[in-house]
């Protein structure tokens, strides 16, 4: 009876032990954010920072950017097009596992992730059709206007806060995306958009004959970093760390070289 009972007690106690090596390593990864593959989140509309070219591939500068990051880290890589009104819901979700795109660092999106220090600036700029057939030269002039910009970035969140600025506007008109908003302002549909500056920069690069901006700017200098769910710190700094590597040793540099004809690159912001 005590043999029975001893093999009894050394079978349970082997079964524990392997299931503590390697039954639990879903939760051991999660844990420790061993991801082999990350998916990115990205408004997949939104040049440069990331967009589809002709043949529908998500091309842009921080496609180019967390492509040398996931080569670094040693993982797979897959960008997903996501709503960008329930990005949160994405990522807590678990579709996916990273916010990159050109994303702004604000109190009301910290209450939702976690961010990687900033490595750019960004601000939002006024621009109108090529002309500037309004008049507009200050944020004032913007009373009486049909305004234009895309839903939940970081011009209609300010804007929507400067409750005195949006009562001014005879219309604001929110866009899924400023590739629709561009689209609206060189058909005449409204008389200016307010825009990110480094989404500005490109469209102005491209389609300098359209388009013009204003030498005035709404609200205030902001921050774009990486996002990440609020539990996975260990990825955040892994992320981090390669980022640090990159702009140290001046690879993203050449990536903002390549797309924006400038080293916007910001190393110590904070």
């Amino acid at each position: 009876m005590k043999k029975i009972l001893f093999y009894a007690l050394l079978i349970t106690n082997c079964a524990l032990l392997l299931a503590g090596c390697g039954g639990n390593k879903n939760l051991q990864d999660d844990a420790e954010n061993d991801f082999e593959k990350l998916i990115i989140g990205l408004d997949d509309a939104y040049p440069p920072f990331g967009f589809r070219d002709e043949n529908n591939e998500i091309i842009g500068f921080d496609i180019d950017l967390a492509n040398e990051v996931a080569d670094r880290i040693g993982v797979e890589i897959e960008f997903k097009g996501i709503d960008w009104n329930k990005k949160y819901e994405e990522l807590d979700g678990g579709l996916i596992d990273v916010i990159w795109s050109g994303f702004n660092i604000t109190p009301e999106r910290e209450e939702h992730v976690i961010f990687t220090k900033p490595y750019m600036l960004n601000r939002q700029v006024i621009l109108v059709a090529k002309g500037n057939k309004p008049g507009i030269v200050t944020a004032s002039d913007l009373a009486g206007k049909v305004v234009g910009t895309q839903l939940s970035s970081p011009a209609d969140d300010f804007i929507n806060k400067d409750k005195e600025l949006k009562d001014s506007f005879a219309k604001l008109v929110t866009y899924d995306n400023y590739k629709h908003a561009f689209e609206a302002l060189s058909k005449g549909e409204v008389e200016a958009i307010v825009c990110d500056e480094l989404v500005v920069r490109y469209e102005m690069s491209r389609h300098h004959d359209k388009f013009e901006t204003v030498e005035a700017t709404i609200g205030t200098v902001t921050e774009i970093g990486v996002g990440f769910r609020k539990k996975d710190t260990a990825l955040r700094d892994r992320v981090q760390s390669a980022l640090d590597e990159i702009i140290k040793d001046g690879t993203a540099e050449k990536i903002s070289e390549e797309w924006f004809q400038a080293d916007l690159i910001r190393t110590h912001i904070r």
